[in-house]
């Protein structure tokens, strides 16, 4: 497995996603969201295989502002947008290769190989 955890770390979901890939002894590599955010390609990755990019978006976060403007943008600006603002995604971002979730999933990792 090649995990890799995208989120902040005031973010409870994002520590209890990390606790639940230590106490399985599982390496992961943690990429904090408010320094390095998600390339382009990262992104629609996940935002594709989870529902698209309406449902990486964390519309009741704390980023009111930035969230109301990028509802009304086209597709296009809403992706530069959220790129921007990688704080305005719901953490955490957790990858396994092609795999990925957003949110705590862990009934979804427990069947990851």
């Amino acid at each position: 497995m090649n995990i890799q955890i995208f989120g902040t770390k005031k973010c409870n979901d994002t520590k209890k996603a990390e606790r639940f890939f230590k106490e399985r002894g599982i390496k992961y590599q943690f990429i904090d969201m408010k320094e390095k955010g998600m390339s382009k390609g990262e992104f629609l990755s996940v935002a594709q295989s989870n529902g698209g990019i309406e449902e990486m978006v964390a519309w009741d976060g704390k980023e009111k502002d930035t969230v109301t403007l990028i509802k009304y943008l086209s597709e296009e600006d809403k992706l530069e947008k959220i790129l921007e603002n990688p704080t305005v995604i719901k953490t955490p971002v957790v990858r396994n290769g092609k795999q990925s979730t957003v949110g705590y999933k862990p009934e979804v990792w427990k069947n990851w190989q």
